[in-house]
């Protein structure tokens, strides 16, 4: 049984290694105003490429917000890096062997391999903001690999709940 994060409180420990050849740690991150976590199925997904591709793309206007970025996956170092290359990834931070405990207790939906190129269980999409403090500030936890939210709109959404002082949502 996954259990859901709720905004609002102190997100779960991500410790995750990284293509960059570092052990990243949500606990170690000290953006200036949020750490964006973007949990993706695999290198198997096509939409998973698309929309990597386009947050590599936008990287630097989220960064000019103070948002830092990340994106990962319970794929081998092999398979990350086969992403990162054959989706033209320039600069996006890769995290990879996420355990299916840890995708878990960030409430993420499992799901079955069902063709030939799936791994056998694997995370659906999620996408967190951070705060500095470690307190969830957003949280969307797709059951499929469609309706994910789209990143143009994050972005700016994210300068509006900046610019606005908006309050975390769905504590309740």
């Amino acid at each position: 049984m996954t259990a859901k994060l709720m905004t609002g409180t102190q997100v779960p420990e991500l410790e995750v290694k990284t293509l960059a050849g570092k052990l990243w740690k949500i606990s170690e991150q000290k953006p200036q105003n949020l750490t964006m976590i973007v949990f993706y199925r695999g290198v198997f997904c096509p939409i998973c490429h698309s929309y990597l591709a386009e947050i590599d793309r936008l990287l630097g206007d989220f960064k000019q917000l103070g948002v830092e970025v990340i994106a990962l996956s319970g794929d081998s170092q092999e398979a990350a890096k086969q992403s990162k290359d054959e989706w033209g990834i320039q600069n996006l931070a890769i995290g990879y062997e996420a355990s299916l405990e840890f995708m878990r207790s960030w409430g993420l939906y499992i799901s079955k391999g069902a063709f030939e190129n799936e791994p056998s269980l694997f995370c659906e999409p999620g996408l967190f903001l951070v705060k500095p403090d470690g307190i969830l500030f957003y949280a969307a936890v797709n059951s499929g690999p469609f309706g994910r939210p789209p990143i143009s709109e994050m972005l700016s959404s994210i300068e509006f709940v900046l610019k606005k002082n908006y309050p975390i949502r769905g504590t309740e």
